[in-house]
């Protein structure tokens, strides 16, 4: 398997994850258990976006085009 597909599965799993311990932290009454899901969540953060500066230096990912004048305009005209 390619070292793109990989990072990328990581990252989508990481992603649910953080969904996921957002969820239990909102719902935890015990402050021990919210704090430490907090730092779990916070760990989660910083690794996931390390590996995506990894994966954007080697070219695994490309910006998305800037909006031009008029998209900006009819999204704000929509919202």
């Amino acid at each position: 398997m390619e070292d793109k597909y990989m990072v990328n599965d990581v990252l989508e799993g990481i992603k649910g994850d953080l969904t996921t311990m957002q969820g239990a932290i909102n719902e935890t009454e015990n402050m021990g258990l919210r704090q430490t899901l907090q730092q779990m969540r916070n760990g989660s953060e910083s690794f996931q976006y390390e590996l995506f500066k990894m994966a954007q230096a080697k070219g695994f990912y490309a910006p998305a085009d800037k909006a031009t004048q008029p998209e900006i305009e009819n999204v704000k005209k929509n919202v």
